[in-house]
């Protein structure tokens, strides 16, 4: 395929995939503010948009996600294409299809090579209000280094729920407290949006440095 990304940052610098959610493109408020703070922290930021985006920036229709398949593939391409070691990740379900992409046994063993580690920001554990559908059976015994920023109140899985999983010990979990499924907290938290956003941005940033940089 040709290659069609957004990139922030210096080319040189250590690379992280960032992959957009399930409702919103690469070129949402979020991934926008995201990538530029990230690339402020010195990493070389890459965004894309899955197939079913692209074809809704064509013709203007909404589109479900591609099944898994489709995304993983499409997603791996994408790697092969760029062609360097990267941290992979994304919002939501791009970070939840990047965790298949690194730590999945079938998918690690094709695609291994260029992937070094994997970082989601608020990961899907469960969809809302279905805590018992779990999309945590690749996370329970890690292959490569795996970084989760998740809000405490995320209704797609709050740190009580997260904490009763048995996920691998080796997973990190950067905590933002009274955070949301985009880690926004309410006000009486006496925390910000761009607290959380920042504080997301430098432990991802140190993350992908520690093993690509």
């Amino acid at each position: 395929m040709t290659l069609t990304v957004l990139t922030d940052g210096n080319s040189g610098n250590p690379v992280f995939v960032l992959a957009h959610g399930a409702g919103a493109d690469c070129r949402s408020d979020f991934m926008t503010e995201m990538a530029g703070m990230l690339s402020a922290q010195g990493l070389y930021v890459v965004r894309f948009n899955f197939p079913y985006m692209l074809k809704r920036e064509q013709d203007g229709k909404k589109r479900p996600p591609d099944r898994a398949p489709v995304l993983l593939q499409y997603y791996a391409d994408l790697i092969r294409e760029l062609d360097r070691p990267c941290v992979i990740g994304g919002k939501s379900m791009g970070g939840r299809m990047a965790s298949l992409l690194a730590n999945d046994e079938e998918q690690r063993s094709l695609f291994s090579p260029l992937i070094r580690g994997c970082a989601c920001l608020g990961y899907p554990f469960h969809p809302p209000g279905k805590p018992d559908r779990l999309r945590t059976e690749h996370l329970k015994a890690l292959n490569v280094p795996t970084l989760i920023a998740q809000g405490t109140r995320d209704t797609m899985g709050t740190r009580e729920e997260i904490e009763g999983y048995g996920l691998d010990g080796a997973l990190q979990l950067h905590w933002l407290e009274d955070g949301n499924h985009d880690l926004k907290p309410r006000k009486a938290s006496g925390f910000t949006h761009q607290q959380h956003m920042e504080s997301t941005a430098v432990a991802v940033a140190e993350f992908v440095k520690d093993i690509v940089g």
